[in-house]
């Protein structure tokens, strides 16, 4: 059985275009496999409606409006190069579509090989799921949400685009066992800590990438318990995982990025005037300097050296 018809396909298709230009003159489409997912896969199949921010809180925009100009607001939306709040509960946030741009820089720190596995961790709309099903073929990837709902509307979207990875309802710091093991593991939720089952269901040598405090850390796996990384140069900012591992972010308000980076990265050790003063100490550090090592049942965050004297345990993890 075919998938839908797509009653927007010509009209998406040079919006869709210059979002490809738009991102790789950001410098993040270097590689062609890439670059062609994004040029294949179409955004506004995954958004068929959306939430933006106004003075009385979130308009719906949707592609069956019956006005005109709105559908085509909802289009042109559909293909900036911006997240995109997809769920919202009780005018709370809690599931959207992650920035292009953002999305592009995050696959090319995954560094995906040919039969590579990969286990996304957060369905969302489920674009990010296919544009890996783009490059590595649906059975080899797995996305997992904790909430029934996005992971089987994930589901939907993903058939209707024509890729058909494994989607998962559970806790996605459980990771996926049934699937195990993976080369990639990538997070598109903030995590407090990393979850061990991610390291267990990962093969020696494999990366794992997720979002902590407002950074992205990139680790290697070494074996089951022992693994570590640094942060990439970007900011990140995420919808927090839920599920047994949740905790509420510690970014805390305004202020320069890096130091809110640094001061949520702390967690509980470093009161706010201790972590600014080791801020303004050493010359105001980028995220680069900054790293996660998990080894046995502790994990922590460190500045330049895992050893060294700046190094904040991480909440206990699942």
């Amino acid at each position: 059985m075919g998938e839908p018809r797509d009653e927007f396909a010509e009209a998406a298709a040079p919006a869709r275009r210059a979002l490809v230009r738009e991102v790789e003159a950001a410098g993040e489409l270097a590689d062609p496999a890439w670059r062609a997912a994004f040029a294949h896969v179409p955004r506004h199949r995954f958004v068929p409606y959306y939430y933006v921010s106004g003075t009385g809180g979130y308009e719906r925009l949707w592609a069956g409006d019956p006005d005109p100009g709105r559908r085509d607001r909802w289009l042109r939306g559909a293909y900036e190069d911006t997240a995109i709040a997809t769920r919202v509960r009780d005018g709370e946030l809690v599931s959207s579509a992650s920035q292009p741009s953002l999305m592009a820089l995050m696959l090319r720190a995954l560094d995906v090989r040919d039969g590579d596995d990969v286990l996304e961790i957060g369905a969302g709309t489920g674009y990010h799921a296919a544009l890996l099903c783009h490059r590595l073929g649906d059975a080899h990837v797995t996305t997992v949400d904790l909430d029934e709902e996005i992971a089987e509307t994930a589901r939907t979207h993903l058939a209707a685009a024509g890729y058909r990875p494994a989607v998962v309802a559970a806790d996605g710091a459980r990771g996926c066992p049934a699937h195990a093991p993976y080369d990639r593991i990538v997070a598109t939720c903030a995590v407090p800590s990393v979850p061990y089952p991610w390291l267990a269901q990962s093969r020696p040598g494999a990366l794992v990438l997720a979002p902590l405090s407002t950074g992205l850390v990139l680790l290697r796996v070494d074996d089951r318990t022992h693994a570590e990384g640094r942060f990439l140069a970007t900011s990140a900012y995420f919808v927090a995982l839920r599920g047994v591992a949740a905790r509420a972010p510690r970014h805390g308000p305004g202020g320069d990025e890096g130091f809110r980076f640094l001061w949520g990265l702390s967690g509980e050790v470093l009161d706010r005037r201790e972590a600014l003063s080791l801020w303004l100490r050493e010359r105001r550090p980028e995220r680069e300097r900054f790293g996660v090592t998990v080894s046995g049942d502790r994990q922590w965050a460190w500045l330049d050296d895992p050893g060294g004297p700046y190094a904040w345990p991480l909440p206990a993890a699942a």
